[in-house]
Order: C-alpha cells, then structure tokens, then sequence
C-alpha cells in the first residue's frame, strides 16, 4: 500500500505539472506583457515535466519487473500449499475435504492476487502517462525538446471612413471622389505559428530558442491576393538564462518599450502602434540582470545594442541597401532600469528606458536619433490593473514614431542642398483591464501620437499628396475578450481612429469593429 501511494502522488504530480504547464502556455500564447517571467517560469516547469516523465518510466519498467517476480512468488506458493496438503492427508490418513482445500487455497493467495492486480492498475496509469506525453512530442533534427504553438485566428471587421489598411487600421484618411463610406471584410491572416526549442545547459545557464511567423507579409500579385497573406517575420530569439542573469540575441521588440495593450483585432501590429505604442520587431543583442532587494522584490536592469532602424521603405525588394542609420557605420544603443513586486498577474512593474542612434543622409547630413521611456503596471486588486507606456523623443521613425517618420528635409531628400532636421515627437498609452472571471476580461486603452508641428513645417510639400507628414495620430478602443476553454477564444473590439495632417485643419476619423474567433495550440 506504500508503494501504490508512492506511486499515485508520482502521477497526480505529473497530472499537476502538466496542468502547470497548459495554463502557462496559454500565457504566452495570448498574452505579450508577461513575456520574460513566463520564459522563465515555463523553463522551471520543463525541467519538472522531463524530470517527471524519467520518473514515469522508470516506475513503468519497475511495475513490469515486479509484476514478472510476483507472478512467480504466487506460483511457488500455490505449489508448496498443495505439497503441505498432500503431506498432511498422508500423515493423518484423511483425505482433505473439497471445501476446506477450497478455502485454504482462497486465504492463502488471497493478498498477493490483491497486490497484483494493484501493480497492474498503476501500470496501465503510468503507461497512458507516458504515451501522453509522446503524442505532444514534436520531432526535431537535434536531441533536444521542441514545441509547436500557435494560433488559428479569423478576424471579421468592418471600417466606418476610410482607413490605411482595412483589416488592421492604424490611421483615418480623407475620402477620395470614389470612396464609399466603409467596407467589411475578413482574414485570417493574422494566425500566428511558432516554434520553441529548449536546448542544453551551457555553463550553468538553460539555451533556449524561439521562432514566430504570421501571415501579415503582403498579398501576392494574382487574383485575391488578399486572401493569401504571404509569411513574415516577426520575432526569432536565443536566450540563455541563468538565475539572475540572462543573455538574449535575435529580432525582438524593443525591450525598453516592452508593454502593449491586449487586442485579439491587432497582432499583425500590437495595438496602438503608430498611436503612442512603440513596437518595431528589431534585430538586437542584449544583457539582463536582476537582483532581489526584498521578498517578492527585484529590480533588473538592461543594456544592448541595436540595427539603427529609421523607418524608410527598402530600396528594393530583393536586396538590401544601407539607410541612414546604418551609414553612420555604428549600432544603436539601449537601456533599461525596472522595479517590480508581486508574483504572477498581480506584477507592479515600473521601468524607465533611453535609446539613442547615430544618423547620417550623406552629404554631410547627420541627425542624432533618442528616447527617453517609461512603463507601468499597476494592479488594483485582483480584477482591475492599469497598464501603460510614455516616450519622448527626436528621430525615431524607426521605432514606429512619427508615423514611421525619423527626419524631415527642406527639399528632395536625394538633393546634396535639402538640409535635413531630426523630428520630434511624443507619444504614450494607457489601458485598463477588468478581469470579471477567469474566462472574461474587459479592456480599454487610449493613445496618441503627436510630432512637432514646427519640425514639420520645415518639409516641402507636394501638391496633392494624400500623404503628407501626420501631425496628430490617437486612437481608442475597447474590447471584450473570452476565454471559454484555454484553448479557445472569442473577441468583440470598436475602435475610433481621429488623424491630423500638417496641411490642414480638418480632422480625418474612422471607425472600426472586429470581431475575432481564435483556436490556440
């Protein structure tokens, strides 16, 4: 009885490390706030799992064993139980009656049939644990654990005024003579897939990697294109992770402006981008370091370098040619100092951020690109926090500020005479969330983003440019978010876009709704 309550605290604690682990995946699936202290917690609970697993065979070829030695035991005894029988009838000279042997024979195996069939029960527990855990493995050409995630994600939607991009908006246009006054459509273009891959400790540290894609890349040139997103990018990281130290590599998004808002309508772009968000997915290499400085207390701090991205288009679409950032032949450089208490989704967090990068247009033309950040999440109990994020800045278009705009010019940009002048610019949001249970939530936010109008009236207009430099972006929404299952997830968001341009007064505004159905895996 030992052992078989040995062996059901090893599968109820598999069963609660899986568990374990399902919730947190959900975590990182759905959810881009908690990115780090979710890859840290989910590296703890691998370890558990394979620790979990080993365990689990290890009792399965133990019960087999033990079942084999059992089975003789039960046969040796049977044997001398009859040898003691026959033994005792010659010695008294009676023959044993049918039913005192019958229940003699019935006493005596009676508890090692009882134990046997106990090891059988728990062997065929821990062998369905077993083939569980292979049916979720997936392959790789290395020896070390891989996982699928992603997600199955169909966004219908509606626009009310004319948009930038209709299925994800991001700014209000004026209406041209043949504009309608809204359109309706749907994708799926936002589904996400990824890939994660643990790997081996390397002094002292756990290697892990991570690979997203979507679908959000363009269309194809052919008949509804629109309906074949074309594969993009979006983040592919390598980390090692000691205790209090970690070394990460890869494109990813800026780290001293890590929050968003949550939106199921907007993962092509996370939400509010170009309305306050700062988001750009860069390639980067940086350092982290956290020290405890209470119970439930640490502060971490975070230094590296980046490609100095300024917002232009590429040259071409088959080869890569240097932007002002990059001819100024130096990365761009970045940190970050937090403080955080609590544990799990009740994290107060506040952070403060600088980035800075070196420009140069040619021709002598240079420009210094900076930012100062700050984050916050606040939680209120355990239903309502607040969440937001505030920069300031010159020349950052390659973050997404300024409508992806770093610097404006007195003419032609390819002109050696245009002179050239950084753009500033400020901009932040703020969203709060209810969580009325664990499977529905409420969110509203608000952002704006806003360059100098004096910077901008230092830029040469062309006549009839739809175009011209934004000179105030916000938008607002609000969404409800449900989660029947972890699994599964259903989305009702309304978003109000209003856009400003340098050369005029008038307002442009649009409105949009989305509705979303999502298939997690």
């Amino acid at each position: 009885m030992m052992r078989k309550a040995r062996w059901c605290a090893v599968a109820a604690g598999a069963g609660l490390i899986l568990l374990l682990n399902s919730v947190d995946t959900l975590a990182q699936q759905t959810t881009a706030e908690d990115t780090d202290l979710s890859l840290q917690v989910l590296a703890r609970h691998v370890e558990q799992l394979n620790a979990a697993i080993l365990e689990l065979r290890s009792e399965v070829s133990r019960s087999r064993q033990e079942n084999v030695e059992l089975r003789g035991e039960l046969r040796l005894a049977l044997e001398k139980l009859a040898y003691s029988k026959e033994a005792a009838s010659e010695n008294s000279g009676e023959a044993p009656s049918a039913d005192s042997g019958h229940v003699a024979t019935a006493e005596l195996p009676q508890l090692a049939a009882q134990r046997l069939d106990e090891i059988e029960e728990d062997h065929q527990l821990l062998k369905g644990k077993v083939e569980e855990q292979y049916q979720t493995k997936v392959e790789s050409a290395s020896k070390y654990r891989m996982r699928l995630t992603g997600m199955v994600l169909l966004n219908a939607f509606a626009n009310r005024g004319r948009v930038d991009n209709q299925d994800v908006p991001n700014f209000a246009l004026r209406r041209g003579p043949t504009d309608t006054s809204g359109d309706f459509g749907a994708t799926a273009r936002q589904s996400q897939l990824g890939f994660e891959v643990y790997g081996p400790n390397l002094a002292g540290a756990r290697a892990s990697a991570e690979l997203h894609l979507d679908f959000f890349g363009g269309f194809p040139t052919a008949a509804n294109g629109v309906t074949a997103g074309l594969a993009r990018l979006r983040t592919a990281t390598a980390r090692l992770d000691w205790e209090r130290t970690s070394i990460i590599v890869g494109q990813d998004t800026p780290f001293f402006s890590p929050l968003s808002p949550t939106s199921i309508a907007s993962l092509g772009y996370p939400s509010l981008a170009y309305s306050g968000n700062l988001w750009m997915w860069i390639p980067q290499a940086r350092v982290e370091h956290r020290f405890n400085v209470a119970e439930s207390q640490n502060i971490s701090i975070q230094g590296g370098f980046a490609d100095p991205l300024v917002g232009d288009l590429p040259y071409s679409d088959a080869y890569r040619s240097a932007q002002a950032g990059e001819k100024s032949r130096q990365p761009a450089y970045a940190s970050r100092l937090a403080w955080s208490r609590g544990e799990s989704d009740r994290v107060l967090s506040l952070g403060l951020g600088g980035y800075y990068s070196r420009q140069n247009y040619g021709a002598g033309r240079t420009a210094d690109g900076w930012a100062t950040t700050t984050d916050w999440r606040i939680p209120f109990g355990a239903k309502i926090a607040v969440s937001g994020e505030f920069y300031r800045g010159r020349g950052i278009g390659g973050l997404g500020a300024a409508q992806d705009r770093s610097a404006v010019f007195s003419g032609p940009q390819s002109n050696p005479a245009s002179s050239v002048y950084g753009l500033n610019s400020t901009g932040g949001w703020t969203q709060l969330k209810f969580k009325a249970t664990d499977a529905i939530e409420f969110n509203a936010a608000y952002g704006q983003d806003e360059p100098y109008n004096e910077d901008l009236r230092r830029w040469s207009p062309i006549e009839g440019d739809l175009y011209a430099p934004i000179s105030k972006n916000e938008t607002g929404l609000f969404n409800v978010i449900y989660r029947p299952r972890t699994d599964l997830v259903f989305s009702l968001e309304y978003r109000r876009l209003n856009t400003w341009r340098i050369t005029t007064t008038d307002r442009n505004s649009a409105n949009h709704l989305n509705f979303g159905i999502g298939v997690l895996f």
